[in-house]
């Protein structure tokens, strides 16, 4: 009974994150501050290393491509305008603001567009030769959208899925350090009477990254052969340093190849992409929810 107690408690502060999340990603300011960031601001340098990341998992390959968790549509635009021809795309995301910025982004091109959660999109069993998640299972139960990436793209299609880096100095310190002293003195400033607008803040993320490993152990589960492990915006910068220096040092934008690495410098990506292969014949959604939900009563 206590166990029950506690697993319902645990879903629904799962379920209230995910509804803080969702309203979060339906501001429109956000939706266009989060496509401008691809550009300009402290977050570029690690947009567009993932991109790069994602470009060149995805040379080999073509077909019907899915990306999921697609954001205001960076990924699709650029596909459309550096591998014109070579993909029939379709975008999804939980936020409708997102969508509506993946429409104009993509103009008149024939993307299909859909809001949908990773964790229960409306497409038919092995609809897809390639399903892109770019930053997208962090923020969502990583465990059944892996599940769902496997029932969409068809046995032997590929899945290329981001990560943020758990284990890098940048993400430890960030999260461990610089976020809590954040929220202290923003506690600090509130007792002293500065106005909220003037406060420091740190918003609620709802981030729930893993290290590598797991999620390699999760797409074996699911059905997929893991194949590559690349680890991307690779920086020994730490919170707040980072902010003065990648405003200031801009010479990555002309080796964005430097920014990634499968070496010895590694441990020092922000974040890592992960490629696998989908084997076998891939369940249909009816089997995966009796195993969920037996899963469930266990």
């Amino acid at each position: 009974m206590a166990f029950t107690g506690l697993r319902r408690a645990v879903r629904h502060a799962t379920s209230r994150r995910d509804e803080q999340a969702a309203a979060q990603y339906a501001d429109p300011d956000l939706v266009r501050g989060y496509a401008e960031a691809y550009e300009s601001g402290r977050a570029t340098r690690y947009f567009q290393s993932r991109l790069h990341a994602v470009d060149e998992a995805l040379r080999p390959v073509s077909g019907a491509l899915l990306d999921v968790g697609c954001g205001p549509g960076m990924l699709v635009r650029h596909l459309l305008d550096t591998r014109p021809g070579d993909f029939r795309i379709t975008a999804c995301d939980r936020s409708a603001a997102m969508i509506e910025a993946v429409a104009e982004r993509a103009g008149t091109s024939d993307v299909g567009l859909f809001v949908a959660r990773i964790e229960d999109m409306p497409f038919p069993d092995a609809s897809f030769d390639v399903v892109v998640a770019m930053g997208v299972l962090e923020y969502a139960r990583a465990r059944e959208g892996v599940r769902e990436l496997a029932r969409v793209v068809r046995p032997g299609g590929l899945a290329v899925v981001s990560m943020l880096n758990p284990t890098s100095p940048y993400r430890l310190v960030e999260w461990c350090l610089y976020w809590p002293f954040l929220r202290l003195l923003a506690q600090v400033e509130r007792l002293a009477g500065v106005p909220p607008g003037r406060r420091h803040t740190v918003p609620k993320s709802g981030i729930r990254a893993v290290p590598a490993r797991w999620l390699r152990r999760m797409l074996r589960g699911a059905g997929f052969e893991p194949a590559d492990l690349l680890y991307y915006d690779v920086t020994p910068f730490v919170p707040p340093l980072d902010k003065v220096i990648r405003e200031r040092r801009q010479g990555w934008r002309d080796h964005i190849d430097r920014t990634v690495s499968r070496g010895p410098g590694r441990w020092m990506g922000t974040g890592y992409l992960m490629t696998a292969r989908r084997a076998g014949h891939a369940p249909g959604r009816a089997v995966r929810r009796a195993s969920v939900a037996s899963a469930s009563r266990a």
